[in-house]
């Protein structure tokens, strides 16, 4: 399960070091918090020290200079070691990139080298109780007041807010022109009053925990507005994109270590006279979850490399594409490597059982695989639309 050589010499040193570092951690690490019900702050901390958390902002803000490429590398190899940073997908990846590419002056001296170190967090809200997967159903308003903007509305399945400095939550405003509402994103600080948070019960064994937002009549001054107001759909989608890209190497992360787990699992356990590993039943079907992984990580790549290239409608499609093959990717390595390990695979010795649920998760946001095909039909094929 080695890295694909068409990598640069570079991304390899990467990938080697980060998972090093990873591998410091490990699975153990990574199930001890989630049993205490605490952050990964140390390994968000030792990450940051090291440039990773950052590696995709801008040098003068503190990042490292690269892009999504490097920072979706960084999450795969902490996932393959068993202890992935759901954050990355949400702190640099969509609030990073989006204040980097449409914050003004002030947002990206504010906010850019405080998430390129770690020492600041932003979480991303733009789900809601009945929009689903149709961002043009959401319902959270913002209104001019004078000189600030006034929001109300609720989100819910929100990422570590609890952890966050701020909020970057996705509002629709209503154009003057038109009278329709268009979508614009909003920096809501922490302890703004009026915006309110309460925990979601989830079966789901993570550090992160999950929230709903209500926000009663939030009042911001006019600087908390990112970018320009007419174009909210475009820097909106300049961060969905690589929140899919990154969910993707989370899932590929999550496929390779319980398939590395199963693979070691199936070259030792003996039952008869030879390794289980030997009997094609067992090594046929982790050698199909491992060319599927590789298969998913070089879709990834594209989309990737499309988006860090300013080819936005092509990294759209490619982004999509790679999220749906790195979860189903993800979820039959997770289901073969539990299935591998017999009544092993359900206890938390081996730690395989909770991944179940997590690599279920893929599948389902932050868009559905149903919709992912939705947009591949229309979009990609040309075939009408069905809503």
């Amino acid at each position: 399960m080695g890295t694909p050589t068409i990598e640069s010499e570079e991304h390899r040193a990467l990938r080697k070091a980060v998972a090093a570092l990873g591998n410091r951690y490990g699975r153990e690490y990574f199930a001890r918090v989630v049993a205490e019900g605490t952050p990964t702050d140390e390994l968000w901390r030792e990450a940051a020290q090291l440039g990773y958390l950052g590696v995709n902002l801008p040098t003068e803000y503190g990042g490292g200079g690269g892009g999504i490429v490097e920072l979706a590398l960084v999450l795969e190899e902490l996932g393959a070691a068993g202890c992935p940073l759901l954050m990355l997908v949400v702190s640099p990846a969509i609030c990073g990139t989006v204040i980097a590419r449409f914050g003004t002056e002030d947002q990206k001296r504010a906010w850019l080298p405080g998430l390129a170190d770690g020492t600041r967090k932003m979480a991303f809200g733009i789900t809601e109780p009945d929009a689903g997967s149709n961002s043009h159903r959401i319902t959270t308003t913002a209104r001019r007041d004078g000189t600030d903007w006034v929001l109300n509305g609720r989100k819910v399945f929100i990422s570590g807010v609890d952890i966050a400095d701020a909020t970057l939550i996705v509002g629709r405003t209503e154009d003057a022109r038109t009278g329709r509402l268009k979508p614009c994103l909003f920096i809501v600080p922490r302890d703004t009053p009026g915006f309110g948070r309460s925990p979601i019960a989830m079966e789901l064994s993570a550090p992160e925990k999950q929230f709903e937002l209500t926000l009663d009549d939030v009042r911001l001054p006019a600087e908390a507005l990112v970018g320009d107001e007419d174009a909210g759909l475009l820097q909106l989608f300049a961060g969905l994109n690589p929140e899919r890209i990154m969910t993707a190497a989370f899932a590929l992360g999550m496929g390779r270590h319980a398939l590395g787990r199963a693979v070691d699992y199936a070259r030792t356990r003996q039952v008869w006279q030879q390794p289980i590993g030997a009997h094609q039943a067992l090594a046929h079907p982790l050698a199909q979850a491992h060319i599927e992984l590789e298969l998913a990580r070089l879709m990834t790549q594209k989309a990737a490399h499309l988006y860090d290239a300013g080819d936005d409608l092509a990294a759209g499609e490619a982004a999509n594409m790679a999220k749906y093959a790195a979860a189903e990717a993800a979820v039959h390595a997770v289901d073969q490597a539990v299935h591998t390990l017999g009544g092993n695979g359900l206890t938390k010795e081996y730690g395989l059982a909770s991944m179940i649920t997590a690599a279920r998760v893929a599948r389902v946001a932050p868009v559905s695989r149903e919709m992912i095909l939705n947009f591949v039909s229309h979009q990609s094929l040309g075939l009408p639309k069905s809503y």
